[in-house]
């Protein structure tokens, strides 16, 4: 990541919103943006090809879920933030991941510009490309800042998008299995 000419380019919205960049609450900000820009966008930085590494000699066949995992991105449309909870479940065709490389893979993925349906969609196409599973669901629900504080200024409302790969789409009791484990509470 080119952090000067991000730093440039935070002095020239400031400039181009009127204010001065060089007044003493703002002169450090590029900086500051330019290292938050960083760490928010650092899964550019990773191949997928790193994520979802298997547990060698570790096999199952059922479900596994991992659901209300919290995830933030940033959408490439306004360069705001969405936020929310991601559900993933996959049968395992044997192989299995520790289920922190899950939630890895998600967080990598979110700290790239996103649209929540793309990241829902590359999320169960990893999914199914390193583990081959007899299939994965990932759900993910979330806040857009971009409809709650400017546009249609709806705070609150939530987008859910949904990836059904393998026999979650062919098996309705299993896609079925997966939404009710989801609602359960403790």
């Amino acid at each position: 990541m080119d952090l000067r000419k991000v730093e440039e380019g935070v002095k020239l919205i400031l400039e181009g919103i009127g204010e001065d960049p060089l007044r003493p609450g703002l002169k450090d900000t590029p900086k500051r943006v330019a290292k938050m820009y960083a760490e928010i966008f650092s899964g550019l930085q990773t191949p997928d090809e790193d994520l979802l590494k298997t547990i060698e000699g570790e096999t199952h066949d059922e479900m596994i879920l991992l659901k209300d995992i919290p995830f933030y991105s940033i959408c490439e449309h306004h360069l705001l933030p969405f936020f929310g909870k991601a559900h993933i479940a996959y049968i395992p065709s044997g192989k299995i991941v520790g289920i922190s490389e899950l939630v890895k893979a998600l967080e990598l993925l979110a700290k790239r510009p996103q649209v929540q349906e793309r990241l829902t969609s590359q999320l169960a196409d990893l999914i199914i490309q390193k583990l081959k599973p007899k299939g994965c669901m990932v759900i993910i629900d979330a806040e857009h800042l971009c409809m709650s504080m400017r546009g249609i200024k709806k705070p609150g409302s939530k987008t859910v998008t949904s990836a059904v790969r393998g026999i979650f789409r062919s098996k309705q009791s299993t896609r079925e299995e997966m939404l009710e484990l989801i609602k359960e509470r403790d």
